[in-house]
């Protein structure tokens, strides 16, 4: 068994296989998708015909080499995290629906962007059996929800830690053990086992 509050860098898949069945309360993550977000993408976005930021002076962020988002990730990742977590939710889950069951439950995040090339909004698959749930948090390149709580932003799709903190408060319960299997989020009063 590993160990709690701990991040392991190994690959998903092979750390996975060292949890019993059912050992992880909730699973929250988000896996790469394979839509190419890519650093030219990205970059080229300030010089789009449509974009606002076309003709003014913005720094876009320059996130470096893109092989994580390549290509998708396959059905035993997927067969994994339901063998070790009673719970999940997914992000990305559009992506891999013939992975995954059908759900009355999926979170729609609203990023309240307005007018822009980046996405309105981004989808998570659950396994919960309740109705869907928008939780809207303002996430538009340097413009965010919080003034006070400014994220620098490390990667092109990272999500908002005051985000994830509502999602998670909604869905677990303070002694539940959460796995992110695709990357690291720290949170107050609750436990991870990690794996990057």
């Amino acid at each position: 068994m590993l160990e709690l509050n701990k991040v392991y860098k190994t690959d998903a898949l092979q750390g996975m296989k060292q949890l019993e069945d059912f050992s992880i309360d909730l699973i929250v993550t988000d896996p790469p998708y394979g839509i190419g977000e890519s650093n030219e993408k990205n970059l080229s976005r300030k010089n789009s015909k449509n974009s606002k930021w076309k003709n003014m002076n913005v720094n876009i962020p320059n996130y470096n080499n893109y092989t994580w988002d390549k290509q998708k990730i396959s059905k035993p990742y997927f067969d994994e995290m339901f063998r070790v977590s009673k719970n999940q939710i997914i992000f990305g889950g559009n992506y891999y629906v013939n992975y995954l069951y059908d759900s009355s439950c999926w979170i729609i995040w609203d990023k309240k962007n307005g007018k822009s090339d980046f996405a309105d909004c981004e989808m998570a698959w659950t396994s919960f059996n309740t109705a869907v749930r928008k939780f809207d948090w303002r996430w538009q390149g340097m413009l965010q929800e919080l003034p006070s709580w400014k994220e620098k932003r490390y990667h092109p799709t990272q999500k908002p830690v005051p985000l994830m903190m509502k999602i998670i408060d909604t869905y677990s319960d303070e002694s539940d053990i959460i796995l992110d299997p695709f990357g690291s989020v720290h949170l107050r009063g609750v436990h991870y086992r990690v794996f990057k």
